[in-house]
C-alpha cells in the first residue's frame, strides 16, 4: 500500500502551497498524492458543476475520502450557477443556433482555470493543479505523452497569464500507469475501478438528450440540397451535426448523403456526397493565442480527435484565415481550431 510522505520543506524551510481541483476520480486522485509526495502542500477543492445530484454525492464523497487519507483540507466549492450561465447555456443555444459547440473548452477558460484561480487566489494559494493529461513548462503548454488522453486542445483558449502557476503531474504518465499507481492504494480501490466520466459531464449518453430538456428538437423539416431543391426530409435540425450521414431520408439517393450544413431559421438540413464536405481553408474569430502572432505556419485540429493537419494562418482585423496543406472533411461551424507547433500548444479560435 502507497503512504502519503509527510511535507517536504524547501530550501527556504517553506512548504509550497498548491491548490488541487479534486474531482473524486482517480486522476486527480493520484495528482494529490503525487504532490503530496512531491513536498508540495495540498489543499483541495472539489468543484460542484452540473446540478446532477447522485453524480456530485458520489463524487465529492470520494474526494472526501482521499483528502482525510491525506491529512488535507478539502474545499467545497459550488459553482453550479456560473456553470450553467457559462458553459451550460452556451452549449444549448449553440445548438439551437445550428452550431456544434465544445463546452470542454469554454469550462477550462471560465471555470477551472477561470473561477477556481480566483478561488486559490482568495485562500493566497499561487500554484494550482489538476489531473489533465498534458505538460508545460510555466510558459507553454504541451501535448502529454500520452497522447490518447492528451488534453491540451481543450486548453487552447485559457488565459495565457494564469499558465507560470499551473501544474500538470500527469503529462508523463500514461493513463494505465495512473490506474496502476491508484490501485496500490487502498482507499482508490474503489475509485480507480469506477467507470470513467464522459468528455462532457452533463452529458450522459446523448447530446440531444440535454436539448430534449429545454424544447422541442423533433420537429420534422425538409432535406434540400445544396442548389436548394427539396430532396427528403428530417426530424429535427438539432438531431444533426456536420458530417452526420444517418437519421435523414434523401429521396432516390444511390450514395451516401451526408450534413454539409444547417439552417436553424428554415428547419432545414443541407446534404450532399462526402466530396462536397471538402475544406482547404476556413475562417476564426474569438482568437486566442499564447504568442501576439498575426501571420504564422502550424498544424491546427479542427476537433478534438482529429488529426493535426499543416497550415498557414493570417489574422487581420480580428478574423483568421486559416489554408490548409491537406483537405479536411465535415468542418463544424462553432467548434475550435486549435493550432500547434509541433506539440507546443499555440492557442485556437472558433471556427464561422
Amino acid at each position: 500500500m502507497v503512504k502519503p510522505k509527510s511535507i517536504i520543506a524547501n530550501h527556504k524551510g517553506i512548504c509550497m502551497k498548491v491548490l488541487v481541483g479534486m474531482s473524486g476520480g482517480v486522476d486527480s486522485t493520484v495528482v494529490a498524492l503525487l504532490l503530496q509526495e512531491q513536498g508540495y502542500e495540498v489543499v483541495g477543492v472539489y468543484m460542484k458543476l452540473h446540478n446532477d445530484e447522485a453524480k456530485n454525492t458520489q463524487s465529492y464523497n470520494n474526494a472526501k475520502k482521499v483528502a482525510s487519507y491525506l491529512g488535507v483540507d478539502l474545499h467545497f466549492l459550488d459553482l453550479s450557477k456560473e456553470f450553467e450561465k457559462d458553459v451550460y447555456d452556451y452549449f444549448v443555444n449553440s445548438y439551437k443556433e445550428g452550431l456544434t459547440p465544445n463546452p470542454c473548452v469554454v469550462c477550462n477558460r471560465t471555470i477551472k482555470f477561470g473561477k477556481m484561480v480566483e478561488f486559490a487566489d482568495s485562500l493566497g494559494i499561487d500554484k494550482i493543479a489538476t489531473g489533465h493529461y498534458l505538460k508545460s513548462d510555466g510558459k507553454y503548454i504541451y501535448m502529454a505523452k500520452d497522447k490518447a488522453k492528451d488534453q491540451s486542445y481543450f486548453l487552447a483558449k485559457i488565459d495565457k497569464n494564469v499558465i507560470p502557476r499551473l501544474i500538470f503531474p500527469l503529462g508523463d504518465w500514461l493513463k494505465e500507469d495512473v490506474k496502476a499507481y491508484g490501485l496500490k492504494v487502498d482507499v482508490l480501490q474503489d475509485i480507480v475501478k469506477q467507470k470513467e466520466s464522459s468528455e462532457i459531464c452533463f452529458v450522459e449518453n446523448s447530446y440531444d438528450e440535454v436539448l430534449a430538456r429545454h424544447m422541442d428538437i423533433d420537429i420534422p423539416g425538409e432535406t434540400i440540397d445544396i442548389e436548394g431543391n427539396v430532396v427528403g426530409h428530417h426530424k429535427g435540425y438539432m438531431h444533426y451535426t456536420i458530417g452526420k450521414r444517418r437519421g435523414f431520408f434523401v429521396n432516390g439517393a444511390h450514395e451516401p448523403h451526408y450534413v454539409l450544413s444547417i439552417n436553424p431559421q428554415k428547419n432545414q438540413i443541407v446534404v450532399g456526397t462526402k466530396e462536397k464536405l471538402e475544406v482547404n481553408e476556413f475562417e476564426i474569430k474569438d482568437i486566442s493565442l499564447f504568442d501576439d502572432m498575426n501571420e504564422f505556419e502550424a498544424t491546427v485540429k479542427v476537433r478534438y480527435r482529429t488529426q493535426a493537419i499543416p497550415c498557414s494562418v493570417v489574422i487581420q482585423d480580428g478574423i483568421g484565415k486559416v489554408t490548409l496543406k491537406e483537405s479536411v472533411y465535415g468542418l463544424a461551424q462553432g467548434q475550435i481550431a486549435v493550432f500547434y507547433d509541433d506539440e507546443r500548444l499555440l492557442g485556437g479560435g472558433v471556427i464561422v
